[in-house]
């Protein structure tokens, strides 16, 4: 990572390190603050960050030092393709040069590439916006009065500006995002891994918004036990979507918001009261199971998430053809997805950053909506459950033995 603080670097980070694990590629995030906190403690005032300060600096570049240990430690014992991100300022051609050349030395260990990703932004009222919502609510200012935190942020952010070198240098890999997606700078981009990061990044934003999921109402196929097929609502799942429209708007206010469902009649069916655009995603259609062969339940408890029913999908098929649908997500404001359990399990794990095996047991509760609220370091959910008996779905996680 590269820029200025305050510029979204931490939240892009996490965001691509998600993204990433979420697709199957093993991947981690290094915060150098976070090295720095832990070997000089948190309240440090910002003439520790002053470039002429010389004990600030030895201690800063410790902290980078030891980041950098471990970063390197880690993806040259990593087996396959591996990605770890360095979360730092990198502001000028010095570091980025040491960057460069502490990773040529592991070169004989691992075929290393390095790719820098700039977050750039001219707005004065989205840094000190990124200021309020997440600088002042880290560990650095825990305690510290909102408007004297904000007055010594300001003053560490002019530390950094009078040294500040954008990346310009001609034989590096990068990717400049000026104003998160407004203007995106690319340079000697090589590789797929690389170029997705590149396409990813460029449906990316950061304003503030809510995601919102909701299963379809309760099915005949739910009550009769059946799995699959193409069932309308229970009375009771018609009971839901006629109670959705009042619990969103209760949480949403007068925000707009557009609608996705499947292209299946129960959650056509239940986003028909919602009084918003809507839209339909065959993508967003429940995992196909196949055919039904009575070993299958004891086949996919051994690694739920890679077992593909015959003639049908597994999880990791499911997140495959959900990729897309992510894509536009990422561009999006408010959204309500009205979805299935198998498919809301896919994305309710992107987001909340879910290992692989936790994934096909995460509990989504039919007449349940979940409301997620993206943050720098993860997502904010508050789950809403409206007072309609529905059958339970649920099947959990066997235990070992």
């Amino acid at each position: 990572m590269v820029g200025l603080p305050a510029r979204g670097k931490t939240f892009i980070a996490q965001k691509v390190g998600r993204y990433l694990q979420w697709v199957g590629v093993n991947t981690r995030v290094f915060n150098v603050g976070e090295y720095r906190r832990e070997q000089c403690g948190a309240h440090q005032l910002h003439n520790f960050f002053d470039p002429e300060n010389p004990e600030g600096k030895r201690k800063r570049q410790e902290a980078a030092s030891a980041a950098m240990d471990d970063l390197l430690h880690w993806i040259t014992n990593e087996e396959g393709t591996a990605v770890a991100i360095y979360d730092a300022t990198n502001s000028t051609q010095e570091r980025r040069r040491w960057i460069l050349e502490r990773c040529r030395t592991y070169q004989a260990r691992a075929q290393l590439q390095v790719m820098f990703i700039e977050s750039v932004c001219e707005d004065e009222e989205v840094v000190m916006e990124n200021i309020r919502a997440v600088k002042l609510q880290s560990p650095d200012y825990a305690g510290v009065d909102p408007e004297a935190a904000a007055r010594d942020f300001r003053e560490r952010i002019r530390h950094y500006e009078s040294s500040y070198e954008p990346v310009q240098e001609r034989d590096l890999t990068y990717i400049r995002l000026v104003n998160v997606r407004s203007q995106v700078v690319v340079n000697l981009i090589r590789g797929y891994l690389q170029s997705r990061v590149v396409y990813y990044l460029m449906n990316l934003h950061v304003s503030r918004r809510c995601i919102f999921f909701s299963r379809h109402g309760e099915s005949m196929f739910n009550v009769e036990g059946k799995i699959g097929g193409d069932s309308l609502l229970s009375p009771r799942g018609e009971q839901y979507a006629n109670a959705l429209p009042q619990l969103i708007k209760d949480n949403l206010g007068s925000e707009n918001l557009t609608v996705w469902t499947s292209t299946m009649r129960r959650t056509i069916q239940t986003a028909s009261k919602l009084p918003y655009p809507k839209l339909q995603w065959k993508a967003l259609d429940e995992l196909n199971a196949g055919e039904k062969y009575p070993e299958d339940y004891a086949n996919r408890d051994d690694d739920k998430f890679n077992y593909r029913y015959r003639g049908g999908e597994s999880y990791r098929d499911v997140v495959l053809r959900l990729e897309p649908v992510m894509m536009e997500l990422e561009r999006q404001h408010n959204i309500l997805i009205i979805g299935h359990q198998a498919i809301l399990r896919c994305i309710y794990a992107y987001f909340m950053n879910l290992p692989r095996d936790e994934l096909p047991y995460i509990r989504v509760p039919l007449h349940t909506v979940i409301r997620l609220a993206p943050k720098a370091y993860g997502c904010e959910e508050t789950r809403f459950r409206v007072n309609i008996e529905a059958v339970d779905t649920h099947r959990p996680k066997p235990q070992a033995g």
